[in-house]
C-alpha cells in the first residue's frame, strides 16, 4: 500500500483515508496544508483490488459507514467526514 507523506509540523500521527476524486477529502488536505501540519494519506480508490479490500477492512474498523475522508489521529481517535472544527482542535493543541 502506498502511503503518501506530506511534510509539515508534527501535530500527532494523522492518517487520512481518502478518495482521489472526493471534494471533501481535498478540502481536508487543503486545511492541513494551510495549517502546516504533517500528515499521511492513502487514496483508497487508486489501490489495486486486493489492497483496496485490505485497506477498506481497516477503514471499517474506524468508520463502519466507510465514508470519506476517514481521519485517524494517533491511532486512537477517528474523525469521520470533513469536520474542520474537530480537525482544528486536534492540530491546534
Amino acid at each position: 500500500m502506498e502511503i503518501k507523506h506530506v511534510k509539515g509540523k508534527n501535530k500527532g500521527d494523522i492518517l487520512l483515508y481518502t478518495l482521489s476524486t472526493c471534494g471533501w477529502c481535498k478540502k481536508t488536505k487543503q486545511l492541513l496544508n494551510e495549517k502546516g501540519a504533517a500528515y499521511s494519506y492513502v487514496d483508497v480508490d487508486l489501490l489495486d483490488d486486493e489492497e483496496n479490500e485490505r485497506v477498506m477492512e481497516e477503514v471499517r474498523k474506524w468508520n463502519p459507514s466507510c465514508s470519506f475522508p476517514t481521519i485517524v489521529v494517533n491511532g486512537e481517535h477517528c474523525i469521520q467526514g470533513y469536520k474542520p472544527d474537530e480537525l482544528l482542535k486536534v492540530i491546534e493543541k
